[in-house]
């Protein structure tokens, strides 16, 4: 038996009963059409049934069309339909096996040697592009390490000439030359030795005990330099001491700034690590009050000094106090310098003699701290140093063997005359401290 093929779908037992029900249907809708058509015709005329007959026998007959001949239908009452032809073309395109098939197979198979050989290309452009960019980037990397090369060696090079350089400053500030010898033979007389080198208050007594020239000598006052800890420490009994043209309420324009001077030569050009307290020991509540101000002084420098065991200098900066029409100065290297004073405590007064309540184990100590400076400075800088002054109490000196005041001129210099006294100053500090004042003998 020969099998029916209609819109590509094959009529199976079931669609031959289906379409026993839709004939059963149409006989039944045909059936109430006649006597629908019937009633009207007996209601409104022959030609009006007439007209309504033709109408349902075109209805049934499209619906018979488009139920078994779906491939042929057409509503041309629908215009989203398109040509009559064109939509049996399409729809046999459609239905009918093997149609239009292999015009699609070759464009798949066109699209699919096309896709692979695009896919090709595009692998061998990527391949090539990140071998140009793996190229380009080692490049990059090797022009990259030869300028950070470049650039270590250079900042190298740069670091060890700016350290030769330094030390060639440091060497060249170091160096300190004898103008005006003064033999030691000379100092051995303790009377030419006071009067050249010593004043003595008047509430004290210099002793032919702890004035001696050899003894003074043979003191070894040499430190070993390590600027990885701190070696000197300067501070103010007198923090608010100032100059002629000093800047009320800039510390800076006082002997602070001074001091903030002095620590800076020390570290920049001679490599020591320098303590700078800038404690304002001198005033209370807010006024100035000098009566006790040592006596504050000397706890925090005695805890500076026990959190800091390496420290072997102590320098308590001063300016001095004079008439106001003396004007302590010089030159030197061609500028105005303010001259400067080295001052002791000795413990000793002239009527009670020896004060044991101000013990300073170190008074000979710090004795020949100060005539080695002063002879280094008599000796290079004529008229720099005014004298070693000598005082009874003790004012804190007993810190430290080699503890020192210094006073930097007065009240009557100005600020560029102090300010230049701190670089000779350095220099012969440096030479005790280093021992090159001995080598020069």
């Amino acid at each position: 038996m020969h099998k029916l093929y209609t819109g590509g779908e094959r009529l199976d037992n079931n669609d031959k009963g289906t379409g026993t029900v839709v004939i059963i249907i149409l006989a039944v809708i045909a059936s109430v059409l006649v006597y629908r058509s019937f009633k009207v015709i007996s209601s409104g005329g022959f030609d009006r049934g007439k007209e309504i007959i033709s109408s349902a026998y075109e209805q049934a007959q499209k619906l018979a069309v488009k139920v078994y001949l779906p491939q042929v239908y057409y509503d041309e009452d629908n215009p989203g339909s398109g040509d009559f032809i064109e939509h049996v073309a399409q729809t046999a395109k459609e239905q009918i096996p093997g149609m239009g098939v292999s015009q699609k197979k070759k464009t798949e198979d066109e699209m699919a040697i096309e896709d692979a050989s695009t896919k090709k290309a595009i692998i061998d452009e990527n391949n090539k592009a990140i071998q140009t960019k793996m190229t380009a980037e080692n490049q990059q990397k090797v022009q990259d390490d030869e300028q950070k090369k470049q650039e270590e060696e250079l900042k190298k090079k740069q670091e060890e000439e700016a350290a030769k350089a330094k030390e060639e400053a440091a060497k060249a500030a170091s160096s300190i030359n004898i103008i005006n010898p003064i033999p030691l033979d000379s100092l051995r007389d303790f009377n030419y030795l006071v009067k050249n080198y010593f004043v003595v208050d008047n509430n004290t007594t210099a002793e032919k005990s702890q004035i001696n020239v050899d003894e003074f000598w043979s003191k070894d006052m040499k430190i070993t330099k390590d600027p990885s800890v701190p070696q000197i420490l300067i501070y103010h009994t007198h923090s608010q001491e100032t100059f002629v043209d000093s800047v009320p309420g800039d510390a800076n324009t006082t002997v602070v700034g001074l001091g903030n001077l002095l620590t800076s030569i020390l570290q920049d050009t001679y490599g020591y690590q320098v303590i700078h307290l800038t404690n304002t020991f001198d005033l209370v509540d807010g006024k100035e009050e000098r009566s006790r101000a040592y006596d504050y002084a000397l706890p925090v420098v005695e805890q500076t000094l026990h959190d800091n065991p390496s420290i072997e200098v102590v320098i308590d900066l001063h300016r001095d106090g004079v008439k106001d029409w003396q004007h302590m100065v010089t030159e030197i290297d061609g500028k105005p310098t303010a001259q400067i004073m080295l001052f002791n405590g000795v413990s000793r007064t002239k009527m009670n003699g020896d004060n044991p309540s101000l013990p300073n184990p170190y008074i000979k100590d710090n004795l020949a701290f100060s005539f080695q400076l002063e002879h280094m400075a008599n000796q290079c800088y004529p008229d720099f140093t005014r004298c070693i002054y000598l005082k009874g109490l003790r004012y804190n000196l007993h810190v430290r063997p080699k503890s020192i005041l210094l006073e930097v001129g007065a009240q009557t210099n100005t600020l560029e005359e102090v300010r230049n006294a701190m670089e000779p100053f350095a220099k012969v500090l440096n030479s005790v401290l280093d021992g090159t004042n001995k080598t020069l003998q």
